[in-house]
């Protein structure tokens, strides 16, 4: 997939939404190809690699479907850095459930 690049390239939302689907698309197709190699060529038969050890993988590909990002992240675009005066740490570890 090109996508050009530069002066007079600028694309409309919908294009830039096209390509975004496009591109996580071809990320999966391109880690499940992955991942089916990883099982059958795992040298350790007796701990062998299945489907299960990839899921945190797939929940972050899947995640890029959302326009802001991975889902398990908040948005900070406009949040200072830390050498800015903005915060060292941010806490994003959720409260429990009442």
């Amino acid at each position: 997939m090109q996508v050009p690049i530069g002066e007079g390239a600028e694309k409309t939302p919908q294009q830039e939404e096209e390509a975004r689907r496009e591109f996580i698309a071809e990320l999966w197709r391109r880690f499940e190809a992955l991942q089916e190699w990883a099982v059958s060529h795992w040298p350790d038969q007796q701990h062998p690699l299945s489907s299960a050890d990839f899921v945190e993988t797939r929940k972050e590909i899947l995640s890029l479907r959302s326009p802001a990002g991975s889902l398990n992240q908040p948005s900070q675009n406009n949040e200072a850095e830390p050498e800015q005066g903005g915060a060292q740490y941010l806490d994003v570890t959720p409260a429990p459930w009442p």
